[in-house]
């Protein structure tokens, strides 16, 4: 029986080329300077950490501006709503004073005043205080000024008059009323100040 030649090992094919193959591979040995090949985490990590806070820190801002839009949005609509009706109220108001000023024109009630002239003033005074009362549920209010002391804000002094009875500044007699709407000054009063006699001191005691 004959048998075929056997090829030497190192001159298989095959197997030279399964040596070629594996000398090919990577060595699974780090190598020396592996350390230095790793990514710095340490500053990856910090980087995205400053990302993160900047981020944060401009959410918060904007969250904060976005407050103080709608808060200003909202005053202006809530003055935008209360003081439309401004000037229409400024009108109202010149109406009740005209009302107000043609009853203390009205002679002084007397005993034998008519019957008439006294249902006339019953019902001017009624339709007056209706008048008002309506006003006032509609923000709109009236105030005396009278015996308060003189507030530039809300009164425009139309004449100074010597007084013993009251200090210097104190309002004695109101022509017209102050009015406001919803707080905010619509006319202001028309007042007489007092301010001190002459030898008399501001508190109306007499001078020494």
């Amino acid at each position: 029986m004959s048998t075929e030649p056997t090829m030497p090992a190192d001159e298989d094919p095959a197997l030279q080329d399964d040596a070629r193959a594996h000398a090919a591979e990577p060595s699974a040995e780090p190598h020396e300077d592996g350390l230095h090949a790793q990514p710095n985490h340490e500053a990856e990590i910090a980087r995205l950490t400053a990302e993160r806070d900047d981020m944060r820190d401009r959410w918060i801002r904007a969250e904060a501006e976005m407050a103080n839009v709608r808060a200003r949005a909202k005053r202006d609509v809530d003055d935008t709503r209360q003081y439309a009706v401004q000037k229409f109220a400024t009108d109202v108001v010149e109406a009740a004073e005209n009302l107000r000023r043609g009853l203390s024109n009205l002679p002084a009630q007397t005993a034998d005043e008519p019957a008439i002239v006294t249902k006339l003033r019953d019902g001017f005074e009624g339709v007056e205080r209706s008048f008002v009362t309506i006003l006032e549920r509609n923000g709109i209010q009236r105030v005396d000024p009278t015996g308060q002391p003189f507030d530039a804000n809300l009164h425009q002094a139309m004449a100074e008059q010597p007084s013993a009875e009251h200090a210097d500044g104190t309002v004695i007699q109101a022509w017209t009323a102050a009015w406001t709407l919803n707080g905010r000054l619509l006319r202001p009063a028309m007042v007489v100040v007092a301010k001190s006699a002459p030898g008399m001191s501001g508190s109306g005691t007499e001078a020494a």
